[in-house]
């Protein structure tokens, strides 16, 4: 049996956003191969078994799951970030694009960051850690490893780098 002239062995062995064009009849196949290409997951074979995952791409594919939800804004995410260096400048935006969809929503998200492109984001940022001041603070931290890090990055365009360790944004 084959469907638009591929088998299902075919579509397995096809990347997230191959088969994309394919799926324009079939809305709920393709708003959620959609959702993976929107949280940088198009490379992702369709029959890749998911022990062979990255940490990384695993929790991709939960916020894909939890934008594929009926959304009712009473949702409470909570995504630790990679260690620093280990996501694209290009994969961070599309995260922050759908995290930030994920609030738009109505939904609570919490992440545990150390990158400043993504803390700077935050409505809020919770610095705990040796050399935090275990804070709470609308923008800025002063007198703390993030915080001079952060007034650097937002007030003198410094360049992105990562904070210490444990900062909540």
């Amino acid at each position: 049996m084959k469907f638009k002239g591929y088998s299902i062995a075919d579509l397995l062995d096809a990347t997230v956003e191959a088969p994309l064009p394919l799926m324009e009849n079939l809305p709920q196949i393709r708003a959620k191969l959609e959702t993976l290409h929107d949280v940088g997951l198009g490379y992702v074979h369709l029959g890749q078994s998911s022990t062979t995952l990255s940490g990384g791409e695993a929790q991709r594919i939960k916020l894909a799951k939890e934008l594929s939800k009926r959304q009712t804004g009473r949702t409470f995410i909570c995504r630790r970030a990679p260690p620093p260096g280990c996501i694209s400048t290009t994969t961070c935006a599309k995260l922050l694009d759908v995290l930030q969809r994920l609030v738009g929503l109505g939904n609570t998200v919490v992440v545990i960051e150390h990158n400043l492109d993504v803390i700077k984001t935050a409505d809020w940022i919770i610095d705990l850690g040796r050399m935090a001041a275990n804070t709470v603070a609308a923008c800025g931290l002063r007198h703390t490893r993030t915080g001079g890090a952060l007034e650097e990055k937002l007030h003198r365009g410094g360049a992105a780098q990562s904070a210490g360790q444990g900062v909540a944004a």
